[in-house]
């Protein structure tokens, strides 16, 4: 554990993604909810990546949820693990886990290709106040 701040708090969420052509929006949502039902002691987000660039202006369909990953705005937020085949965890992080051990928030390259999505970036990071509750992170804007 890299901070004494308890794990899951009223302000953290689970973030659960997937990537499903074949799955409509809809029955994303239907899932989503028997998530919630079935383990109603966790917030739960649950996102299928073939359907978020419908939310996100000017953001081309991504290829997988490794691809979705990489996009995501902050590169200590862009990690994710899954279970393979032989139940082994598998851990995708795209630009390293450095930024977690050193609680850096740091935009992905994604998100400082254009001021617009830099401009996200930064509205995020005011919406998440996310030093308030780690004071010792470092915040990098650009």
């Amino acid at each position: 554990m890299l901070s004494d701040k308890p794990l899951f708090d009223n302000d953290t969420d689970i973030d659960v993604i997937f990537f499903d052509q074949a799955m409509s929006y809809e029955e994303t949502q239907v899932l989503a909810e028997q998530l919630k039902r079935n383990y109603p002691n966790y917030d739960w987000e649950l996102k299928n990546q073939a359907h978020i660039h419908l939310h996100n202006p000017n953001t081309p369909p991504y290829l997988n949820s490794s691809d979705a990953i990489a996009r995501f705005s902050e590169t200590c937020t862009a990690i994710g693990a899954r279970l393979t085949d032989t139940n082994q965890l598998a851990i995708l992080a795209p630009y390293a886990l450095s930024d977690i051990v050193t609680f850096t928030v740091r935009p992905t390259p994604y998100f400082t290709e254009t001021p617009d999505k830099l401009a996200i970036y930064c509205a995020r990071l005011a919406k998440k106040n996310w030093q308030d509750k780690w004071p010792n992170l470092k915040i990098v804007y650009a």
